[in-house]
């Protein structure tokens, strides 16, 4: 069989997710938080969807500027293994480093930041933008001359080391604090203390820091999250409440130099008054949402049927149309975007999971392939649209009211 094996990725870090919340309530350390593990889990599960949709994009990008652009042949040994472990760790801190320096890039790189836990639902917090961000930074190494495969090699590495700093049961590791990165560097770095802002920035070596001055060691306890919590765990909030706030401050710029400025400038000069106004306009925050059972038992069933969702369709991508799989990152998007939206208790919801069903009866058609099946979906979406609103009233009873 032809498997798309990246996709043993995802029950790979839920393993040690779960490993670490075992661990964590065995020791009595309150280390999670529900909404916020649901909230980061769902920003990693449409990250992993760009693996149905773009896996191998990269590489062949990273192929063709090898090709074309490529000042050095630089051949696969121990030295130059080495010299790429360094390379791309390199790059890392300065697209790291900028994506806290720079409006447009923090734009991307702030969803990483907005979880009030650390742990390792947290080190799911990757957009498809930063990911795409961080390889067009990335593009360079092959234009240094580093083929294709030994940049994808590392990348992988790079890929999964920062997910084991980013936890809580682990205290300092002696010496190696001078020279890897620890979950007590990278601790530091997601906290909001004043005197831990902008630092820490390394992937794997914290060599960086110290040579350009951003290093800092952890000296009181950290407190973890945005400078400013946003106070909300709507998977739509979450990714696109700056690029809103950069979008309204553009627009109030009154020169183009002004202009630029918002949008490559550094986020400690941005107008602290934009989000208020937006969460006016646009976000409608309920305070002191107070989950019920039936609720956190939906939202985890959602989770963990779309988690396996996902799973199933990396897995066997190779058998799928293409169609198909653009049903089933629609089904998934929609899935996170539903749950996140189950935590703050959004009655709008239902007409989003209408949707949805409508996606899995074209999904199952796109499987059967068969006109009568075909027939059979719409028949049955029709039907159900003539008992709308009484489903919609039985199933906000259902979840909402105790």
């Amino acid at each position: 069989m032809k498997l798309d094996y990246i996709a043993f990725a995802i029950p790979f870090f839920v393993f040690f997710m779960l490993l670490e919340y075992y661990i964590s309530k065995k020791k009595n350390k309150n280390l999670h938080q529900f909404n916020e593990s649901i909230a980061n889990l769902n920003v990693g599960i449409v990250e992993r969807i760009s693996d149905l949709l773009t896996t191998g994009t990269f590489f062949l990008i990273f192929t063709w500027l090898y090709k074309n652009f490529a000042i050095f042949t630089i051949q696969s040994n121990w030295v130059n293994w080495i010299l790429l472990f360094l390379a791309t760790d390199f790059v890392w801190y300065w697209y790291h480093r900028f994506g806290h320096e720079i409006n447009l890039f923090w734009a991307a790189h702030i969803v990483h930041h907005q979880s009030e836990d650390f742990n390792f639902t947290a080190a799911a917090r990757i957009t498809v933008i930063q990911a795409v961000a961080r390889g067009i930074f990335w593009s360079i190494l092959p234009i240094i001359g580093f083929p294709s495969e030994m940049i994808v090699v590392l990348l992988l590495i790079h890929g999964t080391y920062p997910f084991f700093t980013h936890t809580q049961l682990i205290g300092k590791l002696g010496w190696l604090e001078y020279i890897i990165v620890t979950p007590t560097h990278h601790g530091v770095h997601h906290s909001s203390n004043p005197e831990y802002l902008d630092k820490n920035y390394g992937d794997m070596l914290i060599i960086w820091d110290k040579i350009f001055g951003t290093y800092a060691k952890e000296t009181v306890k950290p407190k973890y999250g945005l400078t400013k919590s946003l106070g909300s765990h709507s998977f739509l909030w979450q990714h696109f409440h700056y690029f809103l706030e950069l979008f309204v401050a553009v627009r109030l710029a009154k020169s183009f130099k002004q202009k630029l400025k918002v949008i490559f400038g550094s986020p400690n000069d941005h107008d602290p008054r934009i989000r208020p106004y937006l969460e006016q306009k646009l976000s409608q925050k309920v305070i002191h949402i107070r989950l019920s059972d039936k609720l956190i038992y939906a939202i985890l069933l959602k989770t963990i049927t779309t988690t396996i969702i996902l799973f199933l369709a990396i897995l066997f991508s190779h058998y799928f149309s293409k169609s198909t799989l653009y049903f089933s990152a629609i089904f998934i998007i929609l899935s996170v975007i539903i749950t996140g939206a189950m935590l703050e208790q959004k009655r709008w919801i239902f007409h989003l999971e209408y949707i949805r069903f409508f996606i899995v009866c074209l999904l199952i058609n796109s499987f059967v392939g068969s006109f009568y099946s075909l027939i059979f979906s719409l028949t049955i979406i029709v039907f159900t649209l003539f008992f709308y609103e009484s489903i919609n009233y039985r199933y906000q009873k259902f979840l909402f009211l105790n």
